[in-house]
């Protein structure tokens, strides 16, 4: 069965819990069982389980990070990892005349995307380094942080008032150069993969233009890609006090060709916007 496929593909942090639940609000099924919300998503994930533990399975056979933090590309599929692809996407293709889903570890693995869904649509998110490393740095220093909040009164005044900004400042010096790495890996992944597609296949869009740019957006998947949904606008979905401040995340990365790097990989990336 011919199914008319979209992949959803973006880095962690970047918008695409947002962009799948405005698209499931169309009309698209994006997985019959969902992983459900977190305190940092709290309208829900959007991620099909089937694709979600796909992907942490095979990063964990290969000793990675399940959460897909890593610097390097993934190794090839085993012979069983590949036939185990293959029977979930034919079950999907099997069930549905039209299907997507989002998981951001999918950056990780499209060439065998590529090679097994040939025909399928790709929807890139774009954010830029800077929001995306400083809202990854702030939630997780969130979860670190939340054993002190639980702490009594004093204790917690004494974290807050005098413990945390330094807390603060050397988290963001440890991790910062690392996250911005993890930006690098899949938004690599993402231009090496549009860069082999036929045109027309792919669109490029920073989920913050949807906000104006939704109708636009909508009208491609509708009438040139075929896709069965009904309008809703954007901002229905948007909201806007789940924003982080965005840090100075320069000021942390010691590595200063590391920012030169992905400044580039920036407007490489927004050229096809």
């Amino acid at each position: 069965m011919n199914s008319n496929t979209l992949i959803i593909a973006g880095m962690h942090r970047s918008g695409t819990s947002l962009i799948s639940q405005w698209l499931n609000k169309c009309g698209l099924n994006l997985g019959n069982m969902l992983l459900g919300a977190t305190p940092s998503n709290r309208d829900g994930h959007f991620e099909d389980v089937d694709f979600y533990r796909f992907h942490m399975d095979v990063l964990a056979s290969n000793n990675l990070s399940q959460v897909g933090f890593i610097t390097k590309p993934v190794k090839s599929l085993s012979v069983y990892q590949k036939e185990k692809l293959k029977r979930i996407i034919d079950f999907k293709n099997h069930i549905n005349e039209q299907w997507g889903w989002k998981d951001p570890r999918t950056c990780l693995f499209l060439s065998h995307y590529r090679e097994l869904l040939p025909n399928a649509y790709y929807l890139n998110i774009v954010r830029d380094y800077k929001s995306t490393v400083s809202s990854m740095l702030h939630r997780d220093f969130k979860d670190y942080e939340e054993k002190y909040m639980k702490r009594p009164w004093l204790s917690k005044q004494v974290w807050l008032k005098i413990r945390r900004p330094r807390q603060w400042k050397r988290f963001h010096r440890e991790h910062a150069g690392f996250y911005l790495q993890v930006w690098m890996r899949y938004n690599e992944e993402i231009l090496k993969n549009i860069q082999t597609l036929p045109e027309g296949s792919f669109m490029v869009v920073d989920y913050q233009s949807l906000f104006s740019t939704d109708k636009e957006v909508f009208e491609k998947l509708r009438h040139h890609w075929n896709f069965d949904l009904t309008y809703h606008d954007f901002n229905e979905v948007f909201k806007g006090d789940l924003l982080s401040r965005v840090a100075d995340v320069d000021a942390y990365i010691e590595d200063k060709n590391l920012i030169k790097k992905a400044k580039r990989l920036e407007v490489m990336l927004r050229n096809y916007i």
